[in-house]
């Protein structure tokens, strides 16, 4: 009887989720999964829970409930601390694990491009804890400016402003835009929530620069309907107290949101193997490290240009076609099977605006407005992870788009650093 071959998957997300679902229960595998969360998440509706249209539990799944069924699947909630490719050991909790082989999946983290400084006077958006930041802040926002009785102090509070023209930004602005003009209003007896100023920077000439011209300017002028002023050709020259310096003005809010890069996570930069200026890890054809059989890297830790001109993008068709294709190449190889190189199908691109408008790109085919909404509804829903996630986030669209109304407008309590037990 052969013995097994022991695979470590480090995160469970888009990449790390698939490699372990096409892995289980195969009787020639013992899979240990690490991830330092306890959930798999579905990002990207993450902006959806920081506008409070969704709570985390639509879009967030305990991992253990997925592979609650596989029997050869062991979890571990943990940070790694070390990876010793030599001796083929990855050491987290007190805890050292020996590998057959090992599947880098950790994502990636926000980016500020070397101001690292700015990340005290920001928010970003990776994860829940993000998500949930950014929400309490809005929600404060005009809770405190209907208490504030200061024209000026209200003008800041209510001023909110998002650097990066991707899909990211673009959903953000749009969506509270939205809340703010029009899901709350009738809320507040002081404040007239409907002169919430939402602005938009890019440093680049266009929105969505993934997209086409043309739906890149359809998307312009959609948030412009909406109230979104968005500042084109405009790089940040500096962030602090007291708001965003451009070039010929600053924006003074108390409110700003990060939504212009993404780097490789700190773990990724310990690793001695060729990295981009991103940091992330230069792999092979079969997205493998170079020199290292057992070693794979998949989505967004992955730099993957073989035979392109350019990298794969860090979006999560990337990783998910990645962590089905390592699956594949581990069993091929169990079975000595020739190996193919890994090639992307490009999907295309998805990005909404606001209620009843989105825009999305395939090939030779584009959709914008009421029907790229409805695309964008249904692919998000087709790839939300669990039954009750898609009917409850399905739920939620349906209340929000008859009402008019944001479900989930609660602000937490600050709970601070959590005791160690």
């Amino acid at each position: 009887m052969k013995q097994k071959k022991k695979v470590i998957v480090i995160g469970a997300g888009f990449a790390g989720l698939q490699v372990i679902k096409s892995l289980a229960n195969q009787k020639e595998f013992e899979v240990v999964v690490i991830d330092k969360t306890n959930h798999h998440l579905f990002q990207p509706l993450l902006y959806q829970v920081a506008t409070a249209v969704l709570s985390p539990a639509d879009i967030a799944i305990p991992t253990r409930t997925i592979t609650t069924q596989f029997k050869n699947v062991i979890l571990y909630m943990a940070n790694v601390d070390k990876i010793d490719p030599e001796l083929k050991e990855v050491h987290f909790a007190g805890k050292i694990e020996v590998y057959d082989y090992l599947v880098f999946a950790v994502g990636a983290q926000t980016s500020y491009f070397g101001k690292d400084d700015w990340k005290q006077y920001t928010f970003g958006l990776k994860n829940l804890k993000d998500a949930l930041g950014i929400r309490r802040q809005i929600l404060l926002s005009f809770e405190e400016a209907e208490l504030s009785g200061d024209p000026q102090m209200i003008e800041r509070l209510l001023n909110y402003v998002i650097i990066g023209g991707g899909p990211t930004g673009v959903e953000l602005a749009g969506s509270i835009a939205e809340l703010s003009h029009y899901i709350i209003r009738k809320d507040f007896r002081v404040i007239d929530s409907a002169k919430t100023k939402v602005t938009l920077i890019e440093a680049g000439p266009r929105l969505l620069s993934n997209f086409h011209e043309s739906l890149s300017d359809f998307t312009k002028s959609k948030l412009e309907e909406r109230g979104v002023e968005v500042l084109l050709n405009s790089p940040v020259q500096n962030i602090d107290a007291e708001g965003v310096h451009l070039s010929n003005q600053t924006l003074k809010s108390k409110m700003i949101i990060w939504a212009a890069g993404v780097e490789a996570a700190s773990i990724t930069r310990t690793l001695p193997f060729e990295k981009d200026r991103s940091g992330r890890i230069v792999v092979d054809e079969f997205c493998r490290i170079k020199g290292k059989t057992d070693i794979f890297v998949i989505g967004d830790a992955a730099n993957f240009s073989y035979q392109l001109e350019r990298p794969l993008p860090g979006v999560s068709p990337v990783a998910m076609q990645q962590g089905r294709f390592v699956a594949s190449f581990l069993k091929n190889e169990i079975n000595s099977t020739k190996q193919k190189p890994f090639e992307y199908f490009d999907k295309g691109n998805m990005a909404t605006i606001g209620r009843t408008d989105a825009v999305a790109e395939f090939s030779i085919f584009k959709l914008k407005g009421f029907f790229g909404w409805l695309g964008w509804l249904f692919v998000h829903l087709v790839y939300q992870v669990g039954f009750k996630n898609k009917v409850s986030t399905l739920i939620s669209w349906i209340w929000s788009y008859l009402t008019f109304r944001a479900g989930a407008r609660l602000i937490q309590e600050d709970i601070g650093t959590p005791k160690k037990i």
